[in-house]
């Protein structure tokens, strides 16, 4: 696992220096899902830039759609787009917004930010693939914050009663939301027990254990599974970790050396 610990930390160095240039916030969410979209995408999607627009391919959806610097790195790296694209992240006529859109870069089928929508099409797309015959897997990235959202608890009770055991979500669970602690906004837990109770499959793990975050996602399933990944907001820098203020604040040009040095990227 070393070579994928290495991966997450060059998508955390990369979310740090596009938050530092383009001057948006939103980087603890970034930086606490960068081992999740790690896993994802050098260990369990069978996808590839070259089949970014073909249907019998695994699906993403990022619906933290406010940690797209991360999904960006990761796209980049894997080939989807060059990687020099990420200098223009956030400026007028690039094809790389502050929040994803359909039709930005290959990779990105949804527009997503305005949050509680995306296990709802991901839930479409496995429907879809079941009618079509396309035996493929649908993977969906939730914040904690969102799953106060009936929306997310309605497309659980629909997933579970269709036993679309294709579909995949993974709730980042940091603790925070923009305001303040998750469980001081919303009485979230206990999260797996409520997944299961609305019958899908689950599982608690450390969402920063990328042994344990490759195993829990390729198991093959009998019915939708929620991955429960308790994380760190501000995961590898230890001046951003667990601090909310991160949630707003822009690095400075130090705070970005500094970081890289402590992620082993200086």
């Amino acid at each position: 696992m070393e070579s994928l610990r290495k991966v997450a930390a060059e998508l955390r160095g990369i979310a740090i220096e596009l938050s530092h240039q383009a001057r948006t916030p939103h980087l603890g969410s970034s930086l606490s899902c960068a081992d999740i979209i790690a896993a994802l995408y050098w260990k369990i999607l069978d996808t590839g830039p070259e089949r970014a627009d073909d249907p019998t391919r695994d699906r993403f959806i990022l619906s933290k759609g406010h940690a797209v610097t991360t999904l960006y790195a990761a796209l980049a790296k894997r080939g989807y787009f060059p990687e020099e694209e990420l200098q223009t992240f956030n400026q007028y006529g690039s094809r790389l917004p502050e929040h994803p859109a359909p039709g930005c870069v290959p990779g990105i089928d949804l527009a997503t930010g305005s949050l509680g929508h995306g296990l709802s099409v991901g839930l479409g797309i496995a429907i879809a693939n079941r009618i079509q015959k396309i035996d493929k897997r649908v993977f969906v990235l939730l914040s904690d914050g969102e799953c106060n959202e009936g929306s997310v608890w309605e497309a659980a009770m629909l997933a579970s009663a269709h036993q679309l055991d294709k579909l995949r979500t993974i709730v980042d669970f940091n603790k925070w939301q923009a305001t303040g602690r998750s469980a001081e906004v919303m009485q979230l837990e206990p999260l797996e027990e409520k997944f299961a109770k609305f019958g899908w499959e689950t599982c608690r793990i450390d969402g920063h254990d990328l042994q344990s975050l490759v195993e829990q996602l390729e198991k093959p399933r009998k019915a939708p599974f929620a991955l429960i990944a308790d994380t760190i907001k501000g995961k590898g820098v230890s001046i951003m970790e667990d601090d909310n203020n991160w949630h707003y604040r822009i690095p400075t040009k130090k705070e970005v050396e500094d970081a890289k040095a402590e992620l082993g990227l200086a």
